[in-house]
């Protein structure tokens, strides 16, 4: 097993979901086999666009034939892994870059190599891009998801706590515990929506300068949803109650869907916004996924 870097953007052309799968060609394979049941670090690449810089991390479980384009193989990624990182990693650090092998033994730059859309990459390289990933020393975040059974529909804002997580350095296995994660998907939920209710379409600042928005699941972790911005939405704390009970839904066009069973219906239009849709992410960042939008309605919205 090895560790590897994958190249991806949001727009991709290939059939790819970072927290699902990765499609790739076949003169690729030989190199993705080595990074079966261990880790992978998504890059953004200059091209479309892009920032060129380290993204998000996901667990490879299998690479697969793809079963309808010839020639072209799967990496099917563990969903329950995959997370977008609390800041963007750039591929230069102060010293150099955050891959060696970007630096040729003679010191120039390997254009070539940082072209590759998968290759792989040391366990210290590995170690140093999550560890900025995923340590923000700027503004502490609370958690997603903190809203209790009790709460009261008539509840405007939740109060939240932000979680402390307070070491030196991050390894692989605790990227895949809750508070690390839970802030990382509140922060770049929050930053996809400008910390506005997708809802509402307000964006509300507390007095300490905190977004008074929550970052939902569409999905839920417990039933084993993913860490991914198109499995999010920035939602007010009234809202977030509502969708996590299914008194409101989406429709694939992001349609806001009341439930009969929603005490006073005309209350609660009057509180979104007028043109009737949630509010989708701003350009560089994917919008909620149909599947996940489907999951929500087949499984929790109540018709």
């Amino acid at each position: 097993m090895a560790k590897g870097i994958f190249i991806h953007r949001w727009n991709s052309k290939y059939n790819d979901s970072p927290e699902d799968q990765y499609q790739f060609p076949k003169s690729y394979r030989k190199c993705a086999l080595n990074f079966v049941n261990d880790w992978i670090i998504y890059y953004e690449p200059r091209r479309g666009g892009g920032r060129m810089g380290y993204t998000g991390i996901a667990k490879i479980v299998s690479i697969d034939d793809d079963p309808v384009v010839p020639d072209m193989f799967i990496a099917k990624i563990d969903p329950c892994t995959f997370s977008h990182f609390e800041q963007f990693v750039p591929f230069r650090n102060g010293d150099g870059f955050m891959e060696t092998r970007l630096r040729k033994p003679d010191g120039n730059f390997n254009g070539g190599f940082i072209r590759k859309s998968i290759r792989s990459i040391s366990d210290e390289d590995f170690d140093a891009i999550i560890n900025k990933g995923f340590i923000d020393e700027g503004e502490l975040l609370p958690g997603a998801d903190q809203i209790e059974d009790s709460v009261s529909v008539d509840h405007i804002s939740e109060k939240q706590t932000p979680f402390i997580y307070d070491i030196e350095r991050i390894s692989v296995e605790q990227t895949t515990k809750r508070p690390l994660r839970d802030r990382a998907f509140r922060k770049n939920i929050l930053e996809a929506y400008d910390r506005r209710c997708a809802i509402t379409g307000l964006q509300i600042i507390n007095g300490g300068g905190q977004a008074e928005v929550e970052a939902a699941h569409i999905r839920p972790v417990k039933d084993n949803g993913p860490d991914a911005i198109s499995n999010g939405i920035a939602l007010s704390g009234t809202f977030h109650w509502m969708f996590d009970r299914g008194l409101i839904g989406l429709g694939d066009d992001l349609e806001i869907l009341i439930s009969r069973q929603a005490n006073d219906p005309d209350q609660i239009k009057g509180m979104i916004n007028e043109t009737g849709r949630a509010t989708a992410p701003t350009s560089r960042y994917p919008r909620p996924h149909q599947r996940y939008i489907k999951w929500h309605r087949d499984n929790c919205f109540k018709h």
